[in-house]
């Protein structure tokens, strides 16, 4: 008796666990973000994305003004949209930068608490000295150390994009 409740609570574990790894499998068709940002400035903002964090322009898209109302994402006007990856791949996470040619409401952010919302991106390096290059010679302001040295031994760059989102570089610092 002790040996068949054993046994069925064994399964139960077993093709339990089995079912509820098999629901979340099915919930979704990409298992990829896109994320969406909008930016003040287009050409600045995929500049800095390609020139300085290295991200590569991989396409883009464009949403008329009746169909991005349609979806509710605009009141009618069109979007165009440029998509960056941090390498061409079906895998990588896609980060559409769009821009509407306005100025953000809200005052540039100079902690992650001084606003809500998303406030950063972090971007695992296979080593932060090449970056700490680019970002010095593009003039952009290193927030933390350069580099910050974590427990783990890695090294971490704070920096902002021209918008004012937070990006976290992480990895060796390997000179």
């Amino acid at each position: 008796m002790i040996k068949s409740i054993i046994t069925f609570f064994l399964m139960f574990l077993f093709f339990g666990a089995d079912a509820q790894n098999a629901s979340s499998a099915d919930k979704f068709t990409n298992p990829t973000i896109q994320v969406g940002v909008i930016v003040s400035d287009l050409d600045r903002s995929v500049d800095f994305y390609t020139n300085v964090i290295g991200m590569t322009k991989t396409g883009g898209f464009s949403v008329p003004g009746d169909k991005a109302s349609e979806l509710g994402l605009t009141d009618g006007r069109s979007v165009e949209v440029t998509v960056l990856k941090l390498e061409d791949s079906a895998s990588a996470n896609e980060w559409k930068l769009m821009s509407f040619g306005n100025k953000a409401a809200h005052p540039k952010q100079k902690y992650i608490h001084d606003d809500t919302g998303m406030q950063y991106i972090t971007i695992f390096v296979k080593n932060v000295q090449p970056f700490i290059g680019r970002i010095k010679k593009n003039n952009i302001e290193i927030l933390s150390g350069a580099p910050s040295i974590l427990d783990n031994g890695n090294g971490f760059i704070l920096i902002q994009d021209p918008d004012g989102t937070f990006i976290e570089l992480i990895g060796p610092n390997q000179k």
